[in-house]
C-alpha cells in the first residue's frame, strides 16, 4: 500500500472516530428529561371536606407532565379523582362534555360559591377554564358545578395516563390542590 493511500486512509479513520465521539457526546441541556413516574391511573381520594371555596383554576406544562392547579380561598382539604368514561354533574348526574381520549372527573371537596351563595369562580357551566392548546397531555378543563359543597371539573386528556394529586399550603392563607398527569407510562 502506498504512503499516499495509508495517509488518506489514517486521515479517514481519525476524521471518523471524531465524528462518532461528536455523535455520542450530547449537552446536558438537551438529554431527554427522567420521568419515573410510579403513580398509577387508580382513583385518588382525599375524604376531608373543606369550607374555604374555590377561586380559580390554571394549567402548567413541565418535562415529564401536565399540571393542573385549584386555587382556593383557604386552607385546603379534600378530593377524588378518577377516571371515568363520562363526567357528571353532582346533584342532576347530567354529562359534562369533556374533550380528550380519556376523562378525569374531578371533584374538590370545597364549594365555589361564599357564604351568600355568590359564585366564587368565574367559570359557567360547561365553560373551558384554560386553554391548553399545544400541551402534551391535557386537551381540556372544563368548569362543571358545585352541589352541596362539592366542585367538579372534567379534565380531559391525551389517553388514561398516570397522575397524582396532592394539596399545598399557601401562598398566604390560600391553598391549592394539584393534579399532575404524566406524559406517558414509565
Amino acid at each position: 500500500m502506498s504512503r499516499t493511500i495509508r495517509s488518506l486512509l489514517a486521515v479517514l479513520l481519525g476524521l471518523g472516530l471524531a465524528l462518532a465521539g461528536a455523535a455520542v457526546a450530547v449537552p446536558a441541556s438537551a438529554a431527554p428529561a427522567q420521568c419515573a413516574t410510579a403513580w398509577g391511573s387508580l382513583a385518588k381520594t382525599a375524604p376531608a371536606l373543606g369550607p374555604a371555596p374555590v377561586i380559580a383554576a390554571r394549567t402548567g406544562q413541565h418535562p415529564c407532565f401536565d399540571r393542573v392547579v385549584f386555587d382556593l380561598a383557604g386552607p385546603a382539604a379534600g378530593y377524588s379523582v378518577e377516571y371515568v368514561d363520562t363526567v357528571t354533574l353532582d346533584g342532576s348526574g347530567a354529562a359534562l362534555p369533556v374533550p380528550g381520549g380519556a376523562r378525569l372527573q374531578v371533584q374538590l371537596h370545597h364549594p365555589s360559591y361564599d357564604e351568600q351563595g355568590n359564585s366564587t369562580v368565574p367559570y359557567g357551566l360547561g365553560e373551558q377554564v384554560a386553554d391548553v392548546g399545544g400541551y402534551a397531555t391535557l386537551r381540556s378543563v372544563v368548569y362543571g358545578n358545585s352541589f352541596e359543597g362539592y366542585t367538579t371539573f372534567g379534565v380531559g386528556v391525551r389517553a388514561r395516563l398516570p397522575f397524582r394529586v396532592f394539596t399545598l399550603a399557601g401562598p398566604g392563607e390560600h391553598g391549592r390542590i394539584v393534579l399532575d398527569v404524566a406524559h406517558r407510562w414509565s
